[in-house]
């Protein structure tokens, strides 16, 4: 792949996530329909569909022969190596309430591999951005990971996935035996893709949950490891960005503790 064709996957990807980000800024104070996916907490609006459809429209239109994983709909796979991960609207209970923290995430992997990937909050008008080997960017300007070393000099994200059976018991304990350790705080926000990039920039240190799909985690996974901090399951070992996975995210400084507080039965 030429750094010609990275450009046009990145300038592609903004622009769909731009698209997308009018739609939801559009349909923020209107009623909403919407269908449960699997739980009554788990819905999907109609702006989720629109923004899906504007996202796929754009990359097929640059690139159609493109495998696209995307969160509301299967669609038929093809010899191409390179798949578009898309998460068109990355926080819907939060969208649907109207509290102004949800996402757009579109990546794009060449044979297994992310070469690029952008989350996007309309509201704030954030654009996070990485290509491979590029560095991480927020609104164009380089970021970086925090220097925290110490989980008391820390402050950390998590989620909790939609079962709420023994994963979210546990998830509770992490944070019991997070606060007993004397961290700076937790904070819960409800964009998986948006606490990625606040690792990402030095807002958080570290970020976990249990259970995300590729679609939540793709571009983040990239934007902060472009922004020099690393990703793994909670036995610290590489996430595919194609397949649903545990995620631990960090400044890298603290991820030895964060693992060791996790990985406890």
């Amino acid at each position: 792949m030429t750094d010609g064709t990275d450009k046009v996957i990145l300038r592609t990807a903004k622009k769909a996530a731009y698209t997308c980000g009018k739609i939801m800024l559009r349909g923020l104070h209107t009623a909403h329909t919407y269908r449960e996916k699997t739980e009554h907490y788990d819905i999907v609006t109609e702006t989720d569909e629109a923004c899906e459809k504007a996202a796929v429209e754009a990359v097929r239109k640059i690139f159609p022969g493109h495998n696209i994983l995307a969160e509301e709909h299967d669609y038929s796979p093809t010899a191409s190596p390179y798949t578009w991960i898309i998460d068109p609207l990355d926080g819907t209970n939060n969208f649907s309430h109207r509290l102004p923290c949800f996402s757009v995430s579109i990546a794009c992997a060449r044979e297994g591999g992310l070469i690029a990937g952008v989350v996007y909050n309309p509201v704030s008008g954030e654009m996070f951005s990485a290509c491979r080997g590029k560095g991480a960017f927020l609104n164009n300007n380089k970021i970086t990971v925090s220097h925290a070393n110490q989980l008391k000099e820390s402050l950390l994200i998590t989620g909790f996935y939609y079962d709420r059976g023994d994963e979210m018991v546990r998830t509770l304990d992490n944070i019991r035996e997070f606060l007993s350790r004397g961290i700076m705080g937790i904070r819960r926000f409800g964009s998986a893709a948006l606490d990625l990039c606040n690792v990402a920039c030095g807002r958080a240190d570290g970020y976990w949950e249990f259970l995300l799909n590729p679609w939540d985690f793709a571009a983040g996974k990239l934007i902060v490891e472009e922004a020099g901090g690393k990703i793994t399951d909670r036995d610290g070992n590489d996430v595919n960005p194609l397949k649903p996975s545990y995620i631990v995210s960090s400044n890298t400084f603290i991820h030895p503790v964060m693992l060791g507080v996790l990985g406890k039965p």
